[in-house]
């Protein structure tokens, strides 16, 4: 049985014994995802609302989920990881601590600075509320909403082509993948990417900026194409530029540099 709750913690949790290449030896970005129209389209939206993302705000380059699931799926993209107590938390319970926090400062009119995330303990969210849904139902819907919402910030840069689904089925086989698990980020990966979709999901404010925040751990800003979804997905959720620079304040204030390798 698909578990939407099992398969977001193996994608933001720890590498899979054993390790493995996220690249399996390709390191093709063709960049070609949705046609050459589609990525010209991301980035001049990525310079239209650039100032959303530039040093004001806080920001990284490369994603922060550099092992587990999404670093198969992120290509071995550098930049920054999570760390600290950030790693203390599940798939599900990390998306909602920051996101949580993140909501939490916007509505108390805070400045948004990744100085004052830095070091403080990251607490999981109160139970029954939208960051932290108190039935199993309505935890397994809104694991769906993160994960496709992650996959599709994944394939934002167009190096998911075909030739790379092949090598990440591959790799899902020598991890502890169930076959459901499997074919839910397979038939992701094959779909056309859809910024609508992705936030439809949302099915409150609070979803809004957690579907935000796990596609904001899976970009690397410094990309035209990837810069240029996040925003159109920010315009899409319809957030307030103020809680977009919360969030990503919250998100860099509980990451650091990976180790460039030698």
């Amino acid at each position: 049985m698909f578990d939407a709750k099992r398969l977001l913690d193996q994608f933001m949790g720890a590498p899979q014994s054993g390790g493995f290449d996220p690249r399996g030896g390709n390191d093709n970005r063709s960049r070609d995802f949705g046609g050459q129209r589609g990525g010209d389209l991301l980035q001049q939206a990525g310079g239209a609302l650039g100032g959303i993302f530039d040093g004001r705000y806080g920001g990284f380059g490369g994603g922060a989920l550099a092992g587990g699931l999404a670093g198969l799926l992120l290509g071995g993209k550098g930049g920054r990881k999570l760390a600290g107590s950030a790693l203390t938390h599940g798939g599900m319970a990390v998306a909602g601590a920051l996101a949580y926090r993140a909501y939490q400062n916007w509505q108390q009119g805070k400045a948004a600075s990744p100085a004052a995330n830095s070091g403080v303990p990251l607490l999981p969210p109160p139970s029954n509320t939208p960051f932290n849904p108190a039935s199993e139902a309505e935890q397994q819907t809104l694991g769906r909403h993160l994960l496709r919402a992650m996959i599709a910030a994944a394939k934002a840069d167009g190096h998911i082509d075909h030739k790379e689904q092949q090598n990440i089925f591959v790799q899902m086989d020598r991890m502890n993948v169930s076959a459901e698990d499997k074919a839910f980020v397979m038939d992701e990966l094959r779909k056309p990417l859809d910024i609508d979709a992705v936030a439809r999901a949302a099915q409150s404010p609070e979803e809004a900026a957690e579907i935000y925040t796990v596609s904001l751990l899976a970009i690397d800003i410094d990309n035209p194409a990837e810069r240029g979804y996040l925003a159109m997905l920010a315009a899409r959720l319809k957030l307030d530029e103020n809680l977009i620079a919360h969030l990503h304040a919250t998100v860099e204030g509980v990451t650091e540099p990976v180790p460039v390798k030698a």
